[in-house]
């Protein structure tokens, strides 16, 4: 996993301790939904993995995403979690 641009091995540590141990099981949950996982494993990751996260799925660097689709994710991560707390799957 951590051959994928901005993840390392924290990143895939963490992704890891989630269940997510594949480059298609990232694509599939979304780059959200794998954060979003992470934290319900127990890990406590800053927004910096969100944006490392967008940026290995989409080929750009982290910095990229966090500068330009910053509010878009968070809006994603709020509608994510709010669905995830009213019982709704990811």
């Amino acid at each position: 996993m951590h051959t994928l641009a901005n993840l390392g091995k924290a990143s895939a540590a963490m992704l890891a301790q989630a269940g997510i141990e594949s480059e298609a099981q990232l694509r599939e949950l979304g780059a959200v939904a794998a954060f979003l996982a992470v934290k319900r494993a127990g890990a406590k990751p800053s927004l910096n993995l969100l944006w490392a996260l967008e940026g290995a799925l989409s080929g750009r660097d982290w910095k990229q995403v966090a500068r330009d689709d910053r509010t878009a994710l968070l809006i994603q991560l709020d509608c994510l979690s709010a669905d995830a707390s009213h019982g709704a799957a990811p």
